[in-house]
């Protein structure tokens, strides 16, 4: 396929969704299941394309002057899509299944309209109602956060250290372009994709079947490592979900001591077991009935609970959920959350540590969250989160997060990573 055509397809998928009030990955997959002509570098070039006007939906509107899906996927080549005007148009010349140019007014418009002009929540990208959330708990850097979660994201992989190391990992990758992320020794990063290239498929490769490395985001490799999971604990992965703190705990665990994993939902459990497998961990157990939990209440020196949230700090992979996304689910998460640590504290044993993981960065979910607990949990009290950051995190060259009232965040502009919380609670009594 030509640009033209791939253009053409992207515009068909956003008005898709809008119609259906679908999410992208659905749309996109009932397109190529359409189109089986389409080949892999097509359809990752219509996602580029999707996924930048998703991210960009707001400023690109703004620039443009239009709401319009066509003139909103327009703006993404000329955006993230690295072209000129002049480059585009000269692409799309003679292409018959190309859309139809864009208006002179729209044009103008673009050229003369500049996003430093615009509001803050333009610059941001964000829906309007979520503004006091990332002020509540970013200050005023958080129009610069919203810009960031609008960037492209890398592709991060997380050495597995109880079968490789760092440097045989990045190695075994040379052909990605893979490097090692000098402050975290454990990660391995892909840059993001350029113009409407795509991210290997790293699963493929043979270092990936032996178990040598996973695919996990630098900030969710950060949160486990702060988790302070050491060999022969007894630690509890409250909402384990597909694995992947249960694994990155293992490892700093060196397979020593013991991990009960469960979720509430069997089915996000499901991919667990095989992970488990190939990354040769043997002190995890996994549990797919709570009633299971019973015998271990007070017990456990570390409860994690990687909370269901929003997901608002992911929104650089997932954008569309960014513009779906309502008070009211909000508000249901919340109690979600609630109800959630309530369950999971009484299997923390005096002396442990109940840790609350979320990776969103709305207020509520996160330094709200935690005064809601201990409010109602007189036997646990705050750990000191900037001594946790300088135990785990050890390299001079590591860029400091964003300390809150109750725990430290990371995110895309901080630290080049997805959004993420963590708080960390003793339990005293």
């Amino acid at each position: 396929m030509r640009l033209g055509g791939r253009l053409q397809a992207a515009i068909e998928i956003l008005g898709d969704m809008d119609k259906r009030e679908c999410p992208a990955a659905e749309s996109l997959k009932d397109w190529g299941q359409s189109h089986r002509f389409a080949g892999s570098s097509d359809r990752a070039a219509i996602g580029n394309i999707v996924y930048d006007a998703l991210r960009r939906r707001a400023s690109i509107s703004w620039r443009m002057e239009s709401e319009a899906v066509a003139d909103i996927a327009y703006g993404a080549l000329l955006g993230d899509g690295g072209l000129t005007l002049e480059e585009l148009a000269a692409m799309l010349a003679g292409d018959r299944f190309a859309p139809p140019p864009l208006a002179p007014s729209l044009v103008a418009a673009w050229q003369s309209r500049k996003l430093a002009d615009a509001p803050d929540v333009i610059q941001a990208d964000l829906p309007q109602w979520c503004v006091s959330q990332f002020e509540q708990l970013l200050g005023t850097g958080w129009a610069a956060e919203g810009q960031a979660l609008g960037r492209r994201p890398p592709l991060d992989l997380r050495a597995n250290t109880l079968r490789s190391t760092p440097e045989e990992v990045v190695k075994a990758m040379a052909g990605t372009q893979a490097e090692a992320v000098s402050w975290f020794p454990q990660a391995v990063r892909i840059a993001p994709v350029a113009g409407l290239g795509r991210h290997p498929k790293v699963q493929m490769e043979a270092a990936f079947q032996n178990g040598w490395f996973e695919v996990q985001d630098l900030g969710s490799q950060i949160v486990a490592r702060l988790c302070g999971a050491r060999a022969g604990m007894q630690v509890l992965d409250y909402c384990a979900g597909a694995g992947g703190k249960t694994l990155a705990l293992a490892a700093d665990m060196e397979n020593r001591g013991q991990i009960h994993a469960c979720d509430a939902a069997n089915t996000r459990l499901a991919p667990i077991f095989e992970r488990l497998r190939r990354a040769g961990v043997h002190n995890a157990q996994v549990h797919t009935e709570k009633t299971e939990l019973a015998a271990l209440n007070g017990r456990m020196d570390l409860v994690v609970v990687d909370a269901p949230c929003t997901g608002s700090g992911t929104w650089r992979r997932h954008p569309d959920t960014k513009w779906r996304l309502t008070g009211s689910q909000l508000q249901h998460r919340v109690a979600e959350q609630q109800n959630v640590l309530a369950a999971a504290a009484p299997f923390v044993k005096t002396g442990g540590r109940l840790v609350y993981i979320t990776c969103s960065l709305f207020y509520d979910e996160d330094d709200g969250q935690i005064a809601h607990f201990l409010a109602r949990q007189s036997g646990f009290r705050l750990c000191d989160m900037a001594a946790i950051w300088q135990a785990a995190i050890t390299q001079a060259a590591a860029p400091a997060p964003r300390f809150t009232l109750s725990g430290l965040v990371l995110s895309p502009h901080i630290s080049e990573s997805d959004g993420f919380y963590i708080a960390v609670m003793e339990k005293t009594a």
